[in-house]
């Protein structure tokens, strides 16, 4: 069942790149579309399966690959990676449907969208070290492409300098996954063979440092983000959905695949460096929105300090805290994914993303009544109001988080009041005010257009309401691995003890 998650997109990939003859835009929609709902739909059927009270990897699926490189074919999922899937699934789907209908060479842009699916559904499943590698730099060059051939003005730019960041970042993430290897004395790479409890302190220090660096980027963390804001502000709207609704989640979910759970001994060393990285990451993120003039860059860089709530959640790595983690992954990409969806609305109707310009589109006659609408429900989630699905999430991360680090909480607490000062700043200008009535004839939008981001509020209000349905699939899950990292810290606290007994002596 998993393998269908990784080739049936792959397959739709292929079959809308390489179909012959000529076919409209439309036609090749509904069958890129055919091919992202039966994904969706195995997805689903997955959470229906799933068994919430095992806290380990479930339908799994090996097969040798090439043994003498400690390679294979090892798949499976658990709480961590299925909630993430899931959100995989749906964004692809509501980013091809929201696809216009005058989109330039349709065939490339179906299958790099269905390979990207593809490519992070394997990350996401990858049981084996140097499979998740393989997976993990597959994206690259679908999404330089998507960047480079339909994103703005600057958009070779910002291409060249995503590819470069986020390659640097596979080649750091590969030199970490080949040095436990090699200091470990094993050839299997295979998760559950690999373990890091043997080896010297300061060589898994170098390791996992090697390892934040790289996944840090690919997040990406301050001060490792500058590729972000040009990549997400040059990029269509449906190409910065996946990139920060979907990309941008292999990075968090290494982190705690990768650094929590294999290095738990010494993530209670780095944990209180990683904390002020992610509050930096956080207060930098609201503040530098609050400076913006284009919405586009006011949406790019309040994710930088969201996903910085995740880096503290795990820095903190209580149960509460990781489980917030995991909710604060999928409210972030159902979130961002509305937010960019509405801007890219707006740009083509009105022409611009300027705040300076923009006003009135609340206008019921005139304006964008609908898209306003969803872009204050928008505004309200990103800022945590209660009700909608932000909120849980980031009080899970608050509350796990402040018995470990409370200063970097409180700051955290204090940039989500500054996330509703950003986004008022934007519907202010943008929803409310007078129109102007020799150029505001805007044209309307369609139902059709409007669909993804009705979608996209629905599900946002919904696991508002009912948070459980967010956090049910990752609770065993979590559980287990804040168990597992504070046994790390009691074995680090012996051997440290042990060691100062011993210069004692001495």
């Amino acid at each position: 069942m998993l393998s269908a998650l990784l080739w049936l997109p792959a397959l739709g990939a292929a079959i809308v790149g390489f179909l012959p003859g000529k076919m409209n835009t439309m036609r090749l929609r509904s069958v890129a579309s055919a091919f992202a709902a039966a994904v969706l739909l195995l997805n689903i059927w997955l959470l229906a399966q799933f068994d919430t009270t095992n806290s380990g990897l479930q339908f799994q699926e090996y097969l040798p690959w090439i043994p003498q490189l400690g390679l294979s074919y090892n798949l499976g999922i658990d709480g961590l990676s299925l909630p993430l899937l899931v959100l995989t699934g749906l964004l692809t789907l509501l980013v091809i449907n929201g696809t216009g209908e005058n989109m330039a060479r349709p065939q490339l842009y179906y299958s790099l969208i269905l390979l990207i699916n593809a490519g992070v559904a394997g990350a996401l499943m990858s049981q084996n070290l140097l499979l998740f590698v393989l997976f993990y730099e597959l994206e690259l060059i679908p999404f330089y492409l998507l960047i480079a051939i339909w994103g703005g003005k600057q958009r070779e730019y910002a291409a060249m300098k995503f590819l470069i960041y986020t390659a640097v970042s596979g080649l750091l993430v590969l030199a970490a996954f080949l040095g436990v290897a090699w200091q470990s004395g094993s050839l299997n790479f295979d998760y559950s063979a690999i373990t890091t409890q043997d080896l010297p302190l300061k060589t898994q220090l170098i390791l996992l440092t090697i390892l934040l660096v790289g996944l840090g980027i690919k997040i990406p963390l301050v001060p490792l983000h500058t590729w972000l804001p040009d990549a997400y502000v040059e990029a269509s709207p449906a190409t910065a959905i996946l990139l920060g609704g979907v990309l941008a989640k292999l990075g968090t979910y290494g982190l705690i695949r990768f650094g929590l759970q294999m290095f738990p001994e010494t993530w209670s060393i780095v944990a209180p460096g990683l904390a002020i990285i992610g509050t930096v990451s956080v207060m930098y993120g609201a503040l530098s929105a609050i400076a913006q003039k284009d919405i586009k860059r006011m949406v790019a860089y309040s994710s930088i300090g969201h996903m910085g709530y995740i880096l503290v959640a795990c820095a903190a790595g209580t149960k509460l805290a990781l489980i917030g983690a995991v909710g604060q992954m999928v409210s972030h990409g159902l979130i961002l994914a509305l937010l960019f969806y509405l801007v890219g609305v707006i740009e083509t109707k009105v022409g611009t993303r300027d705040l300076d310009v923009l006003n009135g589109l609340m206008n019921p006659m005139r304006g964008l009544p609908t898209a306003s609408s969803l872009l204050v429900l928008g505004g309200m989630a990103s800022a945590g109001i209660p009700g909608l699905v932000g909120f849980i999430s980031e009080f899970l991360v608050f509350q796990g988080s402040f018995s470990a680090f409370p200063i970097p909480t409180l700051l955290c607490i204090l940039a989500s009041g500054l996330t509703a000062v950003y986004f008022v700043i934007l519907l202010n200008r943008t929803c409310f005010g007078k129109l102007d009535n020799a150029t505001a004839y805007y044209p309307p939008v369609k139902f059709a257009e409007n669909m993804p981001a009705l979608v996209l509020a629905a599900i946002i209000f919904f696991l508002g309401i009912q948070p459980v349905w967010l956090l049910k699939w990752s609770e065993s899950t979590t559980n287990a691995m804040a168990v597992t990292l504070s046994t790390g810290r009691y074995s680090q606290v012996a051997v440290s003890n042990q060691h100062d007994k011993l210069v004692s002596s001495q």
